[in-house]
Formats: C-alpha cells, sequence, structure tokens
C-alpha cells in the first residue's frame, strides 16, 4: 500500500523513482479503509533531506499511511524558506488537537546546548506531554530522543571524550521485542553525536534493546510512556555521515573520516550503505505494532 504525502512536495520524484508507491489526494480519498495517521516533527536544518529519509522508510509498508510534516511553531528556520515550509509543513499549534498512531521526533544540531536553554524548549515540553494524549505510540530520534529520556525520566547526559562518528556494529538484547523482528544479532548502525547517556541514571522502566559498549546505547523501549528511542540514525542515507565529514573538513575542523563508511577507507570512493535492510525491518516492525494495537478510532487514542 501507498505512503500519502502533499502532492507537490519534492521528495515525491524522489521517491517514486526509488519505487516507493505515493498516493495523490484524490485517490487516497476514495479508499475504503483507514489509513495509519503519522506525524514528523522535523526538527534537522536540511527539512527535504531529512523529511525524504523517513519517508522511504515509512513508504515501504504495505499499509496506507497518511504523512503530516510537523515543525515548531515560533522557530525560524535559516536553511528552509519559509514558502517551503508554509507549502508542506504544519506547524505543532495547527495539529495540536489532531490524533495520530504513530508520531516521530527528529534529532536537532543543539547537543552543546543545554535542555532548557534551547529556544523552544518550552514548546518541546508541550509537544512531549501531548504525545501522551494524542499519539498511540512515539518514536523519539538522537537528540529526541535524549531530550525525552530527561523530560520523562530525568536521565542525563554527557560529553563523551571524542565525537562517535561513523557505522558501529551494535548488539540486540536478547529480551523477544516486536519492535525488532528479522534484525541480525549485530547490526551496522550510523552513529554521529557527542553526547552520551548515562547508563547509571536509566530507571526501571526503560529497556535497553540495542546496545553498544564503546559508545553507548543506541535504542531503548519506554512502555509506561508508549515510545522508542533511538539514539542513533538508521534512517540516514549512504551520504548522510560523508557529507557530514565533507563539511567540517571544509570548516577548517580536525574531524577524522567516519568510522566503517568508506570502501577501504578511501574518503574519494562513494560510501557503503551497509544499514539499509535494518532500518527498513525496523520502521516496517513499527508500523505493524502500532496498526496491530492502535484503535480504530482515532478518538480513543490516549484514552
Amino acid at each position: 500500500m501507498p505512503i500519502r504525502i502533499p502532492d507537490n512536495l519534492p521528495a515525491r520524484k524522489t521517491l517514486e523513482a526509488e519505487g516507493v508507491v505515493v498516493m495523490d489526494s484524490s485517490r487516497a480519498a476514495r479508499q475504503d479503509i483507514r489509513p495509519l495517521q503519522i506525524g514528523l516533527l522535523n526538527l534537522m536544518p536540511n527539512k527535504e533531506r531529512t523529511e525524504t529519509q523517513f519517508a522511504r522508510l515509512i513508504g515501504a509498508t504495505p499499509l496506507q499511511v497518511d504523512l503530516t510534516l510537523v515543525r515548531i511553531t515560533d522557530h525560524q528556520s535559516k536553511n528552509t524558506s519559509e514558502e517551503y515550509l508554509n507549502s508542506f509543513y504544519s506547524t505543532w499549534e495547527d495539529v495540536r488537537g489532531r490524533k495520530f498512531d504513530g508520531f516521530i521526533v527528529t534529532g536537532a544540531p543543539i547537543a552543546h546546548i543545554p535542555f532548557e536553554e534551547v529556544k523552544y524548549w518550552s514548546e518541546m515540553v508541550e509537544i512531549m506531554n501531548w504525545t501522551q494524549t494524542h499519539v498511540h505510540h512515539t518514536m523519539f530520534i538522537c537528540w529526541g530522543a535524549q531530550a525525552a529520556l530527561h523530560h520523562f525520566h530525568g536521565v542525563t547526559r554527557y560529553r563523551m571524550a571524542q565525537k562517535a562518528f561513523g557505522v558501529f556494529r551494535h548488539q540486540l538484547s536478547q529480551r523477544p521485542t516486536p519492535w525488532l523482528h528479522g534484525v541480525s544479532d549485530s547490526p551496522m548502525i550510523p552513529v554521529s553525536r557527542y553526547n552520551d547517556i548515562d547508563r547509571a541514571s536509566l530507571g526501571p522502566n526503560l529497556d535497553i534493546l540495542i546496545d553498544n559498549q564503546e559508545i553507548g546505547v543506541c535504542m531503548l523501549e519506554d512502555q509506561k510512556y508508549r515510545a522508542l528511542y533511538m539514539l542513533n540514525h538508521l534512517e540516514y542515507d549512504n551520504r548522510s555521515l560523508a557529507d557530514e565529514y565533507e563539511r567540517d573538513i571544509k570548516a577548517g575542523l580536525d574531524t577524522p573520516p567516519p568510522v566503517n563508511l568508506f570502501p577501504n577507507g578511501d574518503t574519494s570512493a562513494e560510501p557503503e550503505n551497509r544499514w539499509r535492510s535494518h532500518a527498513h525491518l525496523m520502521f516496517q516492525n513499527w508500523i505493524n505494532e502500532i496498526y496491530q494495537t492502535t484503535p480504530y478510532e482515532l478518538s480513543a487514542i490516549g484514552k
């Protein structure tokens, strides 16, 4: 089944070229089923690239999905035009009265700022609380995951001695979980972060699903708040880490090449994508579990 996105969204051409089935609004209106309502709160500077990455994974499901792109209400984007945002995005104020089967909160390049000093932190707190009454299940990514862990559980984070940057092998927990059906025992996962969370501050309501003892926890489940916390980036395309590395080099930073990304360590070669299948599996598991457990009546979500 297809994903429904705004008809003129630039990501549409990319997705269709990759074989993702995209449905326009008029065709969707004739479908006699309830599509899943998925929201994406996009906090990343490059909105178009990020929305494409997530839509690529969400759109691979056999279910019909309505994807709503959401942005912070009062934040002015420096990298995306207001015309683009007005055309394709709703502010959180616009959607706060709606119910969603699933909701994704992305990362944001503000890891150096204390949470309470982030300009839109008060709205983030409202959004995180809102997910408990208006969303069936939420996935928090990278900075979004750290923010939610801090807000809901008081989990502390700290600055690592060196940035974790590259594609690292991780280990799955031995506890059976529907979120990771079919994922291999030691998946390769892209990582790009300066901060890690303090394991000692994790409470009993948090279960580690994917881990790496050297660079930190990757993914946790929170049954109490109906959430997954993914601290790394399975949604990345093969150029994401490479482009970040090239930006750092052009800016004069002494950033080492991302680990396990370039073939034979050759930074002039095209990066290899070693995580694509794991990304699709995890997101399909997430959507399938939502489909199996969400109320048919949207109004019943959160009750």
